[in-house]
């Protein structure tokens, strides 16, 4: 079973690493045990540190939440907080290791170095960490193939999202690696390519740069000019956002209709108390690209207070009380809300 396994798992990883030689260096010595998770001080959130896995150029934190007793080819989910955040407050806030425990998945978090960034933002504007296999970026690849092995997750229903500069990082995750994505939701981020350098990226925050769709989209053809795979995005923003604007949830729209060549104004709208909702289909009538234009919200993640897998327990910054849960919606989207047998 591991051996198969690994063999699925292996697109998860460079084509010129092997897995005994970059991201499970213990399979080269059978004295040598698998890296353990650490588990943090008691406290509210259910995450624990793992280290050693991977080479890690990014210099990034890995933590991880695996049901105990989860069974093999359950999902895994990827979240990427946002500046000012890390793992432990970003998961009080939106609920997704409560949520991965009454559901049955897998978490895993990328967590920014203060070293690497004081405000400990993602380095989303960075080319050097935002090309595939290298830097930030490949840090992130590892933590999911690591977490992937250990709990022998299915490698066809693995999920990505983030908020802000963890948004902009998810993006470009789905931009360099979109074969190993099932879906992806970004909160208040920025489309892949919309900044190089500190002083654009700023820029790019008050307004998206002015690129037609095909511009846009031609920025993602580039680093994946073959996608074997479509993952379902989603993207979410707030009108009244102020740190990073609206424009760049447009922009993402644009980005990933146009890859996936959907017409423009071939898309369902709904709308709900305080949310507009547009979807655009592929031919099958399965939703692509959606976007969720939340009326009078601000910077952050769209939570609602309670208790249980999902929603917020305790009040964190850029967690923003919108009277709906954007986890469970994201869950319910990707198909992981139906309570799982032990």
């Amino acid at each position: 079973m591991r051996d198969r396994f690994k063999r699925s798992v292996e697109r998860l990883l460079p084509t010129e690493a092997r897995l005994g030689d970059l991201f499970w260096p213990f399979h080269r010595n059978p004295e040598r045990k698998a890296p353990t998770a650490r588990r943090r001080p008691a406290g509210a959130s259910r995450l624990a540190e793992v280290a050693g896995f991977g080479s890690n150029p990014g210099c990034l934190l890995m933590f991880e939440h695996i049901p105990e007793d989860l069974p093999a080819g359950r999902p895994l989910v990827l979240v990427l907080h946002g500046c000012r955040q890390d793992a432990e407050s970003y998961d009080r806030g939106a609920g997704w290791a409560s949520l991965a425990e009454e559901r049955g998945f897998s978490v895993v978090y990328a967590q920014q170095r203060e070293a690497n960034n004081p405000r400990r933002c993602f380095t989303w504007f960075r080319p050097s960490e935002v090309t595939r296999d290298r830097g930030e970026l490949m840090s992130i690849r590892q933590m999911v193939a690591h977490t992937a092995e250990r709990a022998a997750s299915d490698p066809e229903r693995v999920f990505i999202t983030g908020l802000s500069a963890g948004g902009a990082m998810t993006a470009a995750m789905l931009a360099n690696y979109p074969e190993l994505f099932a879906g992806g939701a970004i909160i208040a981020g920025l489309p892949f390519g919309a900044a190089r350098d500190a002083t654009r990226a700023f820029d790019a925050m008050g307004e998206a740069p002015e690129k037609s769709p095909r511009e846009w989209s031609e920025l993602v053809r580039t680093v994946s000019p073959r996608i074997s795979r479509k993952p379902a995005i989603s993207i979410w923003h707030g009108t009244a956002d102020e740190t990073v604007a609206l424009s760049n949830g447009l922009a993402l729209v644009e980005q990933w209709r146009d890859l996936y060549r959907l017409p423009q104004e071939a898309f369902v709208e709904k709308r709900m108390k305080g949310r507009r909702t547009r979807i655009w289909p592929d031919r099958e009538g399965k939703p692509l690209v959606t976007f969720h234009e939340i009326d009078g919200m601000g910077h952050g993640t769209p939570v609602e207070r309670g208790e249980g897998g999902g929603y917020a327990a305790t009040v964190e910054p850029f967690m923003l009380e919108a009277g709906f849960s954007s986890t469970l919606e994201i869950a319910r989207t990707w198909g992981l809300t139906r309570r799982w047998k032990r």
